[in-house]
């Protein structure tokens, strides 16, 4: 199933390169020059390594 990163809230799991990644944290901005609400999400692995990764709001993720 297919949401969009601007839907997604804190302890979902989305699935990014094939692996599961937790959301720890996630933070919207406004709009800006490119005309969309950015989301930078600060995900982690099974291991504990922490990823951040900063997509446009209406982004489509795969979520476990």
């Amino acid at each position: 199933m297919k949401r969009k990163t601007g839907d997604l809230k804190k302890g979902d799991m989305i699935i990014v390169g094939g692996q599961a990644l937790k959301i720890e944290e996630i933070e919207t901005s406004d709009i800006g020059k490119q005309g969309t609400k950015k989301c930078r999400i600060v995900a982690s692995k099974e291991g504990g390594e922490k990823v951040t990764i900063i997509r446009p709001s209406d982004y489509p993720f795969e979520v476990k």
